[in-house]
């Protein structure tokens, strides 16, 4: 399998663009952060360091490329941002987090408990379930 940024060189390519400093520096950030769930402001700051001449605007285009290629998911977390991680590919569905509504944790859970419940609806109202995201808010073991 490709590593990422040659599989983002390609894919640029296809699509007519380059892989610019700026693009390779975004997704540098967005895999060295991995689980983190950064939101454009914060990848933009660490971005900055790397290259400072950089726009917020090409940040957010950036982003957007990246995300319209799949190479990192956009998530909404409903805390009024949006919020990105790479994308490993090696799960069918996006896998679910927990929200702490005191500190605002965000924890990864890797498994799919759902898989069960996805057969049941699959059976019963022959639909045919492509994927889905799970949000869990409450309390964080720190903040009960």
């Amino acid at each position: 399998m490709e590593n990422p940024l040659d599989q983002l060189k390609t894919l640029l390519k296809e699509k007519g663009y380059k892989l610019t400093p700026q693009r390779r520096a975004v997704l540098n950030i967005i895999m060295e952060n991995q689980g983190q769930h950064l939101n454009t402001e914060e990848i933009y700051d660490l971005v900055k360091t790397q290259c400072p001449d950089i726009g917020l605007a090409t940040v957010y285009r950036t982003l957007q490329i990246l995300d319209e290629m799949g190479l990192i998911l956009k998530i909404n977390l409903d805390d009024g941002c949006s919020r990105y991680e790479f994308n490993n590919h090696k799960e069918d569905h996006q896998h679910h987090h927990l929200i702490c509504q005191n500190c605002g944790a965000i924890i990864e859970v890797g498994e799919d408990l759902l898989d069960p419940l996805e057969e049941e609806i699959t059976n019963k109202y022959q639909f045919t379930i492509t994927d889905h995201k799970v949000k869990f808010f409450g309390l964080c073991s720190k903040c009960r």
